[in-house]
């Protein structure tokens, strides 16, 4: 049996290790690995399934939609509840995963987006360190106060209208694309309103200047304002924890998303996950390999959280015991965020056909509107026309 990821080497050895633990525990399977780095990963998996030479396993991300709509997935439901375990498992992370009834992927790991906070900055502020269960307003005021307090120089957050704009839909009970029906999930107005949100805060000082956004982006571990002690707050996945801690002596820590009309519209999140070809000739044991990897205490620690952390809990709990203080802060902050979950239910979204353009034409949007050049109405009206002609045209 082949199997198929991408990434670095140091991920290439570990997830050999695993391979080779799942073979000794089950000696009549060989399986053999094969690793591509992320820019060319999917080039070789597309040649692959034209020539009808794709591994049985193969690691899928956000595209998983693209390859669920192609027809090229094994259906894993017959499995589940034998050679497959579920139970588990998170809700959000078993619908991730299901596409139109059938199961054609395991989340093989997962993040939850939230708000890491430069806790050094507040203490220098006098402020508190904000907590769970703030609302959007309380967000506005504490950047506001942490950049007057502060002085020139320093600012409370970075501007996250793109990477939070798909949340900010949720907490009101939409998504960016409604896959179920096909179509975008939100209307102009609710771009308009969310977009206002962050040029009021601008305009009040309370975000990074345009100019340092490009130029630090929070996105960059290694030049971003986290680190250096310039911003207090901003968005990231929590698995981004572990890169920002250790290029700061600020101590960091993470907090959930402002609160909206529906909760904080965050989830789990599948970082990546484990997809079968559809014409395997091993459709049992492809299963029983994923069961393996979400379920199995061996694989659970020589995994670690180098795909995200575990998507089941009793995994999750275990490498918690292990954990050194930064792992504990995320374990601590996604165990909030599945609790959360589970009394405010979010619709699972995908990304929309086109994510690409999609992403581009927000974020020069925003960067117009931040530097001048269109008011938000305008900004706002082209991107809703461009997103609607990206996705008709990506359908």
């Amino acid at each position: 049996m082949r199997i198929m990821w991408w990434g670095d080497q140091k991920r290439a050895d570990i997830t050999n290790k695993a391979l080779r633990k799942f073979e000794e525990k089950n000696p009549n399977i060989k399986v053999v690995g094969e690793f591509a780095p992320s820019s060319g990963y999917f080039d070789k998996l597309n040649t692959q399934l034209a020539s009808g030479t794709a591994p049985d396993v193969f690691f899928l991300g956000g595209n998983v939609v693209d390859y669920a709509n192609k027809g090229v997935l094994l259906d894993l439901t017959p499995y589940s509840g034998k050679e497959l375990n579920l139970t588990d498992m998170d809700k959000t992370m078993i619908e991730y995963g299901t596409f139109k009834g059938k199961s054609l992927h395991i989340s093989a790991g997962a993040n939850a987006r939230g708000i890491v906070v430069n806790t050094e900055l507040f203490k220098k502020a006098g402020l508190p360190v904000p907590k769970d269960g703030w609302t959007w307003d309380d967000y506005a005021r504490t950047s506001k106060e942490i950049a007057q307090k502060l002085g020139k120089g320093f600012y409370g957050t970075y501007d996250f209208t793109v990477d939070g704009m798909d949340i900010s839909l949720k907490q009101k009970g939409k998504v960016l694309y409604d896959m179920e029906a096909g179509k975008l999930g939100f209307e102009q107005k609710d771009a308009e309103d969310w977009f206002s949100y962050w040029d009021k805060l601008r305009k009040d000082g309370g975000v990074v200047t345009p100019e340092l956004q490009v130029s630090n982006p929070p996105s960059d571990t290694s030049k971003t304002l986290i680190v250096t002690g310039k911003v207090a707050m901003t968005l990231t996945a929590s698995n981004q924890l572990v890169a920002l801690q250790n290029l700061t002596k600020d101590p960091l820590t993470l907090v959930q998303v402002p609160r909206g009309p529906q909760g904080t519209g965050v989830v789990f999140e599948s970082s990546q996950g484990l997809s079968a070809y559809a014409k395997t000739k091993h459709p049992k044991e492809a299963a029983m390999l994923m069961n393996f990897w979400i379920n199995d205490p061996d694989a659970a620690k020589i995994l670690g959280n180098d795909r995200g952390v575990p998507v089941t809990s009793a995994m999750r709990e275990l490498l918690k015991k292990e954990a050194g203080p930064v792992d504990q802060i995320i374990y601590d902050y996604t165990g909030r965020v599945s609790e959360a979950a589970k009394k405010e239910p979010v619709k699972v979204s995908y990304n929309p056909p086109g994510f690409t353009e999609y992403s581009k034409l927000a974020d020069t949007t925003v960067q117009e509107i931040a530097f001048g050049k269109k008011d938000v109405k305008k900004g706002v009206e082209d991107f809703y026309n461009g997103v609607v002609k990206i996705f008709n045209n990506n359908k």
